[in-house]
């Protein structure tokens, strides 16, 4: 089966509707101490906001070997750049194809923080577990995944979260609001 970009589009939105991912929160968020709120409207839009957090792995099942269609999740605690908890990551993710060099994966993400959630969605080549799963000087990647919406103050959100992998446990999320 051959994936174009329409129906990687079309499989990342069927993947972000039936994701059914919930999380929990873990502690207070301190939005205005990590720099989660902009200032000032732009045409009755609050502007655009960044919010860089770092993530900890705390559950995941990853298989050994991607097998297309096979789901596994992860889910890490997040903080703010002070180290508060912030919130929480979990993404359901579904390899679509298998080869030698990583999986082309869909994946659907729920931030849930202390003012509200942030979905997204996305399709991207993943280096595969063997390459990224190491305990000792892991490699390094990252993917974009696209904001599809939001509750509370992020309610309607667009905008992309960049997910940084520094190691098998660690993440930095850069979520840019629009």
């Amino acid at each position: 089966m051959t994936i174009d970009r329409r129906n990687a589009l079309r499989l990342t939105s069927l993947a972000a509707a039936g994701a059914g991912i919930t999380g929990g929160l873990v502690g207070a968020a301190r939005a205005a101490g990590s720099g989660a709120r902009g200032s000032g409207t732009e045409g009755g839009r609050p502007a655009a906001r960044q919010l860089v957090l770092s993530g900890k792995r705390t559950a995941a099942d990853i298989p050994d070997v991607l097998v297309p269609g096979t789901s596994y999740f992860v889910h890490y605690e997040l903080r703010d750049a002070d180290g508060n908890p912030v919130g929480t990551e979990s993404a359901q993710c579904t390899p679509v194809t298998v080869g030698p060099d990583g999986a082309f994966v869909l994946a659907s993400l729920v931030l849930l923080l202390a003012d509200g959630m942030i979905t997204a969605s996305t399709a991207f080549q993943r280096p595969l577990p063997a390459v990224t799963e190491v305990l000792v000087a892991p490699r390094r990647w990252s993917h974009l995944f696209a904001v599809t919406g939001g509750t509370a103050a992020y309610d309607a959100a667009t905008g992309s979260v960049t997910i940084d992998h520094l190691s098998r446990e660690d993440d930095v999320l850069t979520v840019d609001l629009d």
